[in-house]
């Protein structure tokens, strides 16, 4: 840990933005003295609405009952398969498949899906499911994480998004999503892939009233995983988008850029075992996710195909691979698109 505590929370209350910058950018060029910032060709498909946790933050879950659940859908097999043909026609490489927990939905239904993923597309990389939803899959399945794991990964499942961990501190996830799972919970889920042989990408979405104090007890449980394990690859925060949420609705105000720079920057210093930290374009744009790649970032993510969630809050950033290329060189370095695992096999 290249950070304590008290220096973290120090760096958070600075007004020094760029010498915070400089540091977190100098432990990246430490990290990645090649010069390269990677991105992938991938798509984000939503296979279901339906949802238990009524998160305050979020603008997409249809309710299992009652008012607004006529907006819930589930997709069926064959609509997905089309979705990941279409992908793999446009050059994706991978699937990153992510839902509500829907009751409905036991480990059957997943290992059904997977494989037949696998048999039609061996060629693409599965990554999906949050934590909350494994644990949904093995609450509804009445199996345990670990069996719900192992059935998966055997399925098909290659490698677990770090969705669903907003701040990992418990005073907060009980007042933005207290139906969610707690932070052990989260951290269980990716103890266990690691434990199994797969690797998972962990994630904060800021922004939601909470201290600096919660963001850093965040860093420290996912620095503390990543020391037991290795089995992180890399770090993705962004910021929470408030409108049409009920969070939102309360006048949240928005992260600013400054805010998440900082933030951003932050992380690269206090995760020194965390070989890679993503800059988002998707909540940010595309200038302040270039301006990321000085703070301590050394990659911008997905293209995303296809992206539902966050446009539901509002959000309507979108970008092409050509674009990407552009925004990486302008600022200074190579663009290569990398795979799910962050291996930058197209050297293009």
């Amino acid at each position: 840990m290249s950070l304590t505590r008290e220096q973290a929370l120090e760096m958070f209350r600075s007004d020094d933005l760029i010498g915070v910058g400089m540091e977190a950018d100098a432990i990246r060029r430490r990290l990645h003295p090649d010069g390269i910032v990677s991105y992938i060709i991938d798509r984000n498909i939503n296979y279901t609405n339906i949802c238990t946790e009524y998160c305050s933050f979020c603008a997409f879950y249809a309710p299992v009952k009652g008012p607004g659940r006529e907006k819930g859908y589930l997709l069926d097999f064959d609509t997905i398969y089309a979705k990941i043909a279409e992908t793999v026609e446009m050059g994706g490489t991978g699937i990153l498949m992510q839902g509500g927990i829907n009751p409905d939905l036991k480990i059957d239904w997943f290992e059904r899906l997977f494989s037949g993923i696998r048999e039609r597309f061996p060629q693409v990389h599965l990554h999906c499911l949050s934590a909350s939803e494994i644990i949904g899959i093995a609450e509804y399945s009445e199996i345990t994480l670990e069996e719900t794991i192992r059935r998966l990964k055997e399925a098909g499942l290659q490698s677990i998004p770090g969705g669903g961990a907003e701040i990992l501190d418990d005073e907060v996830r009980s007042k933005v999503a207290r139906l969610k799972c707690t932070t052990q919970d989260w951290l269980d889920v990716h103890r266990i892939a690691h434990k199994l042989g797969m690797r998972t990408t962990a994630t904060m979405m800021f922004g939601v009233g909470e201290t600096f104090e919660h963001r850093i007890n965040h860093f420290k449980a996912i620095y503390d995983l990543q020391e037991e394990t290795g089995g992180f690859t890399a770090f993705i925060p962004w910021t929470f988008q408030p409108k049409h949420t009920a969070l939102g609705g309360r006048g949240w105000p928005e992260a600013t850029a400054v805010e998440y720079l900082k933030t951003l920057a932050i992380s690269r210093i206090f995760l020194s075992n965390f070989p890679n930290v993503q800059a988002s374009w998707v909540t940010q744009g595309l200038k302040v996710c270039q301006m990321g790649l000085r703070f301590g970032g050394n990659d911008v993510g997905s293209v995303m195909l296809e992206e539902n969630v966050v446009k539901a809050a509002g959000t309507s950033n979108c970008t092409t691979e050509e674009e990407l290329r552009r925004i990486i060189r302008d600022a200074g370095f190579r663009p290569v698109q990398r795979d799910t695992l962050y291996r930058t096999y197209f050297l293009n």
